[in-house]
Formats: C-alpha cells, structure tokens, sequence
C-alpha cells in the first residue's frame, strides 16, 4: 500500500492539534478536531467526555481486539518558550510546536495507521483511541472509557521512543511524608526538631536498596523531590514535610512497597495512589517477535504513561520521537519521525496474527 496520502494526513492533523491549547482537563477543543478528522473518514464516533474512538469497520465476533492508543493533552508551556508554542512552525524539517513530540505524533500516527490498516480485514479487530488527561494521570482520561471499549487482547500505546520497543515501565507512587516535632525556642533547648527527626529518614530514602532488581527495569528507584518546613527562624519546627518520588520495576506492587516502606521509616508516610503500577509485555508475544524481525530493539522505560493504567491486557509502549525532548522548551518532532512511525507500524500490523 501507498501510505504517503497517510503520512500527509498525519502530519497536517497534528498542526491543527498544535494550534490549540490542550493541557490537561482542557482538550475539548482537539477533541472535537480528532473528531471531525475521523468523521471525515465516514466512522461512526464515541465519545466520553474529553476521550475519542472509534472501532475498525471490518470488526467481527471471535477476532481478539487490537487497541491503538495516545493522548491529546499536553503539559503547560513555560515563559521560557523562543517559539510561540500554539503555532504549528516547521523549520529545516522539525516541526515545533507544545505536543509535538509528547505525544501529538505518536497519537496523529497511530490515527493514519489505524485508518490505513482498516482499508481491509484484518486478522485481529480494531480500535484507536485519542485519550485525554494522560499528563496528570487523570481518572478522567482512558480509565474512563475501559469498559465502554469491550475485551482488549493487546495494546499499543503511542510515546516517543524512537520507534524502539518499551516493552515495560516502571510503575510511579508518589509518597508524602511527614516528621513529625515539638515547638519550641530555638535560642533555649526547646522543642523537639522535626528537621533533625526528618533526616534519619531522608537518609533512608537515599540510600536504601530494594533486593528484587529488574534485568529489564533494573532497580526500584526512590527519590526526594519536594521539601518543607519552618515558619521563622527562632522557632523549632513541629513538622517537616517531603515528597518522595517512587520509580518501581515489575518485582513489587505499589502496596508492597508502600508497606515495606512505611515499615522502615519513622515519619507518617501516605501514598496518593497505588493505581501506577509497573507494565509491560511478554518478549515472546508475537508483536515483540515480529518487531525484533524488523530490526526493532527493545528496552525498559523509565517513565510512566497511560500504559500504568491498563489492566488485564499486555501493553506496548511505541512510537516515534523522542522522550528526551518531552517536556522541553521549543519542543519538536521531525517530520521524517512522523512519516517513518506510520510506515512501521503499517509493516509490523498489517496481517500480524496477534493471539498468544
């Protein structure tokens, strides 16, 4: 197939995404252009809220369901930003624009594909979705819409990785924690120092090593990211506060590690959330096979994606840019990334036999 009228497609729709605002809980907008642009290609579309799919036209009973999956919400831009980042703006063969690479190509991809893959049957049963609230972790994003969807036997999830296979990620919890003191005068001995009772602690989660590591995912990673306390200073503070980011692998659950925590620890720990665990796929599923036939490689990811959210069903994370530019001032994706994801994910789908 002449998947160039795709790769055009691709790129035009995710201009029109760069040039509206969609940060998280706000993409009605690119939903309603996702919309149009698959209601152009005489589909029948559901939505829920800020979340759109639509199913493949030659889906029948007893094939397993094929998941094509990104998001369309974007981080905040900064003041830092040389470019105006709602401006669709293509210099030297890099498109610029917020979303661009996190994740509008990947998404606009997967939509061509999706679109390319449909123009015949296929061995498997189709859905793409465009998801919303993926940067935040959102319960108003595919959570959402899980069960409206049906059984999913695989899901590809779109990120930047090069178009190499992240065949699992780490699993995110974040903890707040709390020391807990005594006021007091700081010029007399007063007080107990919630500070000093914090840095045991701080210490612990420094330098503590979890026994199970990951040949892929490698070690279960603990990082201190927020601190406070203190309100003046000649009182003894009665409370320090932290945030501790954990990055787990697929060796621990986020309540096993919550409770392996909080065993060790002296201050009063609180996770937000155990939801983001640690995903992935079999490397012998025949999608990672026939990915590795084409000269695909594969890796752990060390960042999470809606892919956390995905139960009871094998998940790939896969798409073209690069998560290295995620998240940065005039962020960009090259326009051959974008050509080049559509052609591989055609070559790895169309006719793959996806069943275990």
């Amino acid at each position: 197939m002449n998947l160039d009228i795709y790769k055009t497609l691709a790129i035009e729709t995710l201009k029109g995404l760069i040039g509206i605002q969609s940060y998280s809980k706000e993409e009605d907008q690119v939903a309603d252009l996702m919309e149009n642009v698959l209601k152009s290609h005489n589909y029948e579309i559901h939505r829920e809220k800020n979340n759109v799919w639509v199913f493949g036209k030659y889906n029948s009973e007893g094939k397993p369901l094929l998941l094509l999956n990104s998001h369309l919400d974007t981080v905040n831009a900064t003041a830092s930003w040389t470019k105006d980042p709602f401006k669709p703006l293509v210099e030297d063969g890099k498109l610029y624009g917020l979303g661009s690479n996190d994740a509008g190509g990947c998404l606009c991809s997967l939509m061509a594909t999706f679109l390319a893959l449909d123009k015949e049957e296929q061995p498997y049963n189709l859905v793409f979705v465009a998801s919303a609230e993926e940067e935040i972790s959102g319960k108003g994003g595919f959570e959402l819409i899980h069960d409206k969807i049906g059984k999913i036997a695989l899901g590809i999830v779109g990120e930047p990785t090069l178009m190499q296979m992240a065949i699992a990620e780490k699993g995110l919890m974040v903890l707040d924690v709390e020391a807990k003191g005594k006021a007091g005068h700081a010029a007399r001995n007063e007080g107990v120092n919630a500070i000093e009772k914090a840095m045991k602690d701080l210490k612990w989660f420094q330098t503590y090593k979890f026994d199970k590591e990951s040949d892929i995912l490698g070690p279960v990673k603990m990082s201190v990211t927020q601190i406070e306390a203190g309100s003046q200073h000649n009182v003894v503070p009665d409370s320090c506060r932290f945030v501790v980011d954990v990055r787990s692998n697929e060796n621990y659950n986020n309540q096993e590690l919550f409770n392996l925590i909080d065993n060790q620890t002296e201050s009063e720990v609180i996770a937000r959330s155990y939801r983001m665990n640690s995903s992935g796929i079999d490397l012998k599923h025949p999608l990672v096979q026939a990915g590795i036939k084409m000269g695909r490689s594969y890796y752990g990811s060390p960042t999470t994606s809606d892919q956390a959210i995905m139960k009871g069903f094998p998940t790939l994370k896969f798409g073209p840019g690069d998560s290295a530019r995620s998240h940065t001032v005039d962020e960009y994706v090259n326009l051959s990334e974008i050509e080049e994801g559509v052609e591989i994910y055609y070559q790895l789908l169309n006719g793959l036999d996806i069943k275990e």
